[in-house]
């Protein structure tokens, strides 16, 4: 008996494979940091979000590891039940001082915390404005809610102000700070500022952009971005933060009612405690240690300038993101394959993640490289 496959699996497997689109799992055989084993090999990284090298860090291990003794491992309920401990609290109070908001909540992750907000906020007939450019999470909880999705030109603040002036109220724009498969970032003063024209609200997701922007602190100390300006924030502690996890930061209201509406919280076990403990870790450091931040931003410069002395095709970055752009999804295969050979680690990212002729190497930077491996990697695309 051989099973149907009225979704003929197969062959669109097959056509993934004969498009270089097909996707395959590398095994971490090390801590995440700057130098891994992966896949038997020793390799320099340059494809994770560790922007600030605090993943393997050992005072966020330290505390994960005694929460773990005094609390247990799973935190055992959602958080409405009994799954919200005295670390989850404490972290929302911090994660709020940091970014400058009354109050914050947790989500598991930032897929979750986007679903559950847009989902909550929008009824039948409301508005969601979104870049084209957005993450996926951004999109699909528009696409999930009761409310009609529009989308404008990436960055593109005359697309934006078009789309607003179509839409019928209430209206939610949300963007991406730093989007995370192009390294640019979004104009969000002029966005506050429109927004406020138009009497929208604005929600920024930075998961890119907390701990690299701002001191550390995100977009919103950046820019100088109020409540007012941005109603709605989201930040996730699985990159720069080196954990796991997201929140939504935002007035009382705004909390209270995510707590009372946002399927994604209310439905979910709460992350482990122990989890919450190197969060909290993670900010200790990012307030001791300055340097991290600062040393990022050198690394970047030192990049950025070598890749326009050898006329790299390099997107206009000036984050920890840098795409080499090669459209064709082929040749951005070879090229990854060629550094690896080298010792680089380095994606192949290729539609749909990113549009069609737009396939890219995605170089990511962290503090936790050398100026060497730097250096080394610039040498090895100069040579390609």
């Amino acid at each position: 008996w051989i099973m149907s496959d009225p979704f003929q699996l197969a062959q669109r497997l097959q056509a993934r494979r004969d498009q270089h689109l097909y996707r395959q799992r590398r095994v971490l055989e090390s801590p995440q940091q700057a130098h891994i084993q992966c896949d038997g090999k020793t390799l320099r990284n340059f494809s994770s979000n560790d922007y600030l090298g605090l993943a393997n860090h050992p005072a966020v291990i330290a505390a994960s590891q005694q929460a773990a003794v005094e609390y247990g491992f799973g935190s055992g309920a959602s958080h409405l039940v009994i799954g919200h401990s005295r670390l989850h609290h404490e972290l929302e109070e911090r994660l709020a001082e940091w970014v400058g908001r009354p109050r914050a909540l947790l989500f598991s992750t930032g897929y979750m915390a986007n679903l559950g907000v847009i989902s909550a906020l929008l009824e039948r007939g409301d508005t969601v404005v979104q870049d084209k450019l957005n993450h996926a999470s951004l999109l699909d909880g528009a696409q999930l809610s009761r409310g009609q999705l529009q989308r404008y030109q990436h960055n593109d603040l005359g697309s934006l102000q078009q789309r607003l002036q179509q839409a019928s109220s209430p209206v939610l724009v949300a963007t991406d700070s730093v989007f995370s498969m192009d390294g640019d970032i979004a104009p969000l003063q002029d966005m506050a500022h429109l927004c406020q024209q138009q009497n929208a609200w604005l929600m920024v997701d930075d998961a890119h952009g907390l701990g690299v922007l701002g001191q550390g602190h995100g977009c919103l100390r950046e820019y100088d971005l109020s409540l007012e300006q941005v109603p709605v924030y989201m930040g996730t502690l699985g990159k720069a933060l080196g954990s796991y996890g997201a929140f939504v930061a935002g007035s009382e209201d705004l909390i209270e009612f995510l707590i009372q509406s946002a399927r994604s919280y209310i439905y979910t076990t709460a992350m482990p405690p122990s989890v919450a403990a190197a969060s909290l870790a993670s900010l200790d450091i990012l307030s001791a240690e300055p340097w991290r931040v600062e040393r990022l931003q050198d690394l970047i410069g030192r990049f950025t300038r070598g890749a326009l002395a050898m006329g790299l095709p390099m997107m206009p970055s000036s984050t920890a993101i840098q795409p080499l752009l090669v459209n064709d999804s082929e040749r951005a295969l070879q090229l990854s394959a060629q550094l690896l050979e080298r010792g680089l680690l380095v994606g192949a990212i290729r539609p749909p993640t990113v549009p069609a002729n737009a396939a890219r190497l995605r170089i990511t930077l962290s503090a936790a490289h050398s100026e060497q491996d730097v250096d080394d990697l610039l040498d090895a695309l100069a040579s390609k």
